[in-house]
């Protein structure tokens, strides 16, 4: 992994989902969990303080040594208890039907085999549990999604993987969730980068 990929990368990162119009769907898909939660790409850790009292703990993953590193901090000043794994969502090192809910907040774009890792997901599922995501995704409108087609490749060089074109909800149901509730919605911005799927799903 070279200079850019491992220093910059994760400081772009930290920066860009600091905005603030990204804390409404942070709270409300942060304030759904409950129990004992996983929580996928936790970044530098700002979900962390959002968590409620429904949640007993959270388990979070984050492959990146230096996001990892940010999030501590977080972890130490948090609401419940959090246990932070340096491990990948494509080989979740946990028993099966160990958690109650699976977080994801703009994390599936950038993992590289997405399927393999929301089947991860679903493994680990307790048959009641639930995946809750907010993911920004491909566009519905056919020349919007041509673009971001087009610049996927640059991009996600550039932003260390991260791929605008996922239609997250496909998906999310390929990995053999069955999808309770869906919203989307679109951010200011590109309308490359700026469509999103907020939603509830549980194992099928």
């Amino acid at each position: 992994m070279g200079f850019y990929q491992r220093h910059i990368v994760p400081c772009l990162t930290h920066l860009s989902m600091r905005q603030e119009q990204l804390l409404p769907f942070r709270r409300n898909i942060v304030g759904a969990a409950e129990g004992r939660v996983l929580e996928i790409g936790v970044g530098s850790g700002l979900n962390f303080a959002l968590y409620g009292a429904a949640v007993r703990s959270v388990i979070g993953l984050e492959p990146s040594v230096e996001l990892l590193r940010m999030a501590r901090g977080r972890a130490r000043a948090a609401p419940v208890a959090v246990t932070l794994l340096d491990a990948s969502a494509e080989a979740i090192p946990l028993d099966a039907g160990s958690i109650d809910t699976v977080l994801t907040t703009w994390t599936l774009c950038t993992i590289p085999d997405a399927l393999r890792a929301l089947s991860e997901m679903r493994r680990v599922l307790k048959p009641s549990g639930a995946l809750l995501f907010v993911e920004h995704g491909r566009a519905p409108e056919v020349g919007v999604a041509r673009w971001q087609d087009r610049i996927d490749p640059l991009w996600s060089r550039l932003a260390g993987g991260c791929h605008l074109n996922r239609k997250m909800d496909d998906l999310v149901a390929a990995a053999g969730f069955r999808i309770e509730g869906l919203q989307n919605s679109r951010l200011p911005g590109p309308r490359t980068h700026t469509y999103l799927y907020e939603g509830r799903a549980r194992p099928a």
